[in-house]
């Protein structure tokens, strides 16, 4: 009899995943590791960070324990709890495509050490598709974390001031200006604060995300100095762009200062005396003598050469004055170009002024209207941010387009300089006028503006080519990521069939981590001793035996029809009935469908509105497709116009384009409605159910197999 001791330890895992966007490829991904551990023979806790918060949460016992970690995801993830741990970390789609790779790779993958990095080499053999490649660098992910603190003060800043502005400004010889000591000259005052605090939150928070706590001091009094000119004799700050450059400076200082070896009593004092105070004079120093000379010398010298262009051709002036103001919104070309505008006013040419200030609205509104143009392009906090973005157009708060701007520097920023150009251009040709040192539309509404309509017009056409270039630049973006994902896919699995050397191999076809086994995410078999197909065959054909043994498999037993039957027809905890399941969807888009099912949700007498339903999955559908790949999607709406849970099922023979990265057409669609007042975390419990069972490929087949309604019940009634 073979002793405990003597057996060999299962090898013990532990995973993260999370997706930022929902909570659907978070629960698939967290499944096919699951399962393809299982089929491996591996212990694994899988720890998912969905909407619904943190669950199945890894302890010190289970890190402890652990032979390594494997991090699917697309957003920060704490690693701090798995230092001296072999950690691999990819993107979330991975954990769905090729778990068992994964769990290969996590065994030979670097070591977490404390400083945040990784000890050693990549993992021999790790494909650019598991490592690296899939990962979100990190300098994405810190641009992001920052613009993400950044837009709340953004958003209130802007508002407050536009708000007050509207309501108690007056437009004066020295510019738009609401008296001192009313009311509404404190709600401004209160809206400058948002402003000023916004450069030193984004450039705080990008170093934070780099470096952690220790670098937070450095990087938002480092932000603070590149906002204001005065630290080194500059008119106008470096702006958000000075924030970027001294947040990225923070956090890769403060990491580098994390390596120096000190004495063990001089540790724990490090994070919160010795690195803040040494890395925030370094920056701050560094900046004021370094780099704030040139941004003063830039500044002095450019409005000069702009004085010298007095004479010149007024569309030339006006397109280099728009690029100027376009280009850093509010940072110190933009000042530069605003201040000679302003300066000229005073000696009687306010033609400068007048294509300055035709300018300064184009940036947010260009970007607000590309966010709803393109929906589909923009997350829900992005078209929130479009919104407020557009008000502040109005006023000719030009720093309205900043998160956008720092998000996507290389979309947004030349598309706006493009849309201020032409704006410029056109208010310099026809000759537009402005009285006052102040842009947007509520100038020519308060009477400042000479040539109104040309004004309006040159306002639009730069906001439209601002809108349309920037979403043509994202597009193209996406599909760039798009293609580089699909041949990293194939050339993973062409390698895969290589190394085998057992034969030729083809990949089954199946996408998106469809298996034909339980727990496998990318099968590799035999390719079948028969001659080439006919040109123009597009898959192969499936054995007869093998196909009736399938079909077979898949049929519904009639015990479980049975139980099914005596149980009721109710399954999804009671959301899903007979009434809402249908065998056979007529509709051939995806908008149809969608029409369709919750035509059939209606007859349940749980829907109030059905437009109103209709509009929600529309807009849901606008945020992101809901289309999972796998020949799934599961539209869903949370609104008032249903008046309790309700959750349907519908079957496409033929399927229906649904937007699915993998580029499968929706098959199995399950459409879920939940009241916005009583929602809580309920449609994504029964989300993540469905998440987690619609990867086992078995469930799938018999899912489709089903012959009727009953049997479809039969058959959900095994998601728990």
């Amino acid at each position: 009899m073979t002793s405990p001791e003597s057996e060999k330890r299962k090898v013990r895992l532990l995973a993260v995943t999370a997706c930022p966007t929902g909570i659907a490829h978070t629960y698939m991904a967290a499944e096919k590791l699951a399962q393809a551990a299982e089929a491996l023979g591996v212990e694994i806790k899988v720890e998912t960070q969905g909407s619904i918060g943190a669950e199945n949460v890894l302890t010190d016992n289970d890190v402890r324990n652990a032979d390594g970690i494997i991090i699917a995801a697309d957003k920060d993830v704490n690693r701090s709890r798995f230092v001296g741990k072999k950690v691999l970390a990819v993107g979330v789609a991975e954990g769905i495509h090729h778990p068992e790779s994964l769990i290969e790779q996590v065994q030979s993958a670097p070591v977490q050490t404390a400083d945040g990095g990784s000890g050693g080499a990549p993992a021999a053999g790790t494909s650019g598709a598991a490592r690296g490649g899939k990962e979100r660098s990190i300098v994405y992910k810190a641009l992001m974390n920052g613009v993400s603190y950044m837009i709340p003060f953004v958003v209130v800043g802007g508002l407050l001031i536009a708000i007050s502005l509207a309501l108690g400004g007056d437009a004066t010889a020295k510019g738009y200006a609401i008296p001192k000591g009313t009311f509404w000259a404190d709600v401004f005052a209160v809206g400058v604060v948002g402003f000023e605090l916004m450069i030193p939150i984004l450039s705080g928070y990008i170093a934070y995300a780099i470096a952690d706590r220790p670098a937070l001091v450095p990087g938002m009094i480092g932000g603070w100095i590149a906002g204001h000119g005065e630290f080194y004799d500059s008119e106008a700050g470096a702006g958000f762009i000075g924030a970027i450059v001294t947040g990225f400076l923070a956090g890769y200082l403060v990491l580098w200062i994390k390596k120096v070896k000190v004495p063990k009593f001089a540790q724990p004092i490090m994070p919160i005396i010795v690195i803040p105070i040494v890395a925030t004079t370094a920056l701050s120093l560094f900046f004021i003598y370094v780099i704030g000379e040139p941004i003063a010398w830039v500044f002095t010298h450019l409005t000069d050469w702009l004085s010298g262009m007095t004479g010149s051709s007024a569309v030339l002036l006006g397109a280099l004055l728009g690029l100027m103001i376009a280009f850093d919104m509010g940072g110190p070309v933009n000042k530069t170009a605003f201040l000679f505008g302003a300066g000229l006013i005073a000696t009687g040419n306010q033609t400068v002024m007048g294509m300055c200030a035709a300018a300064i609205p184009v940036m947010p509104l260009g970007q607000g209207l590309a966010t709803l143009i393109r929906r589909r392009l923009y997350s829900q906090q992005e078209r929130e941010t479009g919104m407020a973005a557009l008000f502040m157009g109005m006023f000719g708060i030009s720093e309205g387009a900043i998160p956008f701007a720092a998000a996507r520097p290389a979309q947004v920023i030349p598309a706006n300089m493009l849309g201020g150009a032409v704006a410029g251009a056109i208010a310099g040709v026809a000759s537009v006028e402005d009285a006052v040192p102040h842009g947007g539309p509520i100038v020519a509404v308060l009477g400042a503006i000479g040539g109104v309509p040309m004004f309006f017009l040159a306002v639009a056409v730069g906001t439209l080519v601002t809108a349309i270039t920037t979403n043509a630049l994202i597009d193209i973006k996406e599909r760039g990521n798009r293609g580089a994902a699909a041949l990293a896919t194939a050339g993973a699995g062409a390698g895969a069939a290589s190394a085998t050397g057992t034969g030729p191999l083809v990949p089954e076809p199946v996408l998106a981590g469809a298996g034909t086994g339980a727990g496998t995410a990318a099968v590799l078999t035999k390719a079948p001793a028969a001659p080439p197909a006919a040109s123009g065959a597009t898959e192969p054909q499936a054995e007869p035996e093998a196909a009736t043994q399938a079909e077979n498999a898949a049929e519904p037993q009639p015990e479980l029809l049975a139980e099914t039957a005596a149980a009721g027809d109710e399954v999804l905890s009671g959301y899903l009935t007979g009434q809402t399941v249908k065998v056979r969807l007529e509709a051939g888009t995806k908008d149809a469908a969608i029409r369709e099912m919750a035509a059939m949700l209606a007859t349940t007498g749980k829907v109030a509105d059905l437009e109103t339903l209709v509009a929600a999955a529309f807009a849901r559908e606008d945020q992101g497709s809901t289309g999972l790949g796998e020949e799934i999607a599961i539209p869903h709406a949370k609104t008032d116009a249903v008046t309790a849970p309700v959750v349907g099922f519908a079957r496409s023979a033929e399927g229906v384009e649904w937007g699915s990265l993998d580029g499968t057409q929706a098959k199995l669609i399950f459409m879920i409605t939940v009241p916005e007042a009583a929602a809580g975390d309920e449609h994504l419990r029964i989300l993540a159910m469905l998440s987690r069972k619609l990867m086992d490929t078995g469930f799938r087949e018999r899912l489709s197999a089903a012959p009727d309604e009953a049997a479809v019940l039969a058959v959900l009634r095994e998601v728990q």
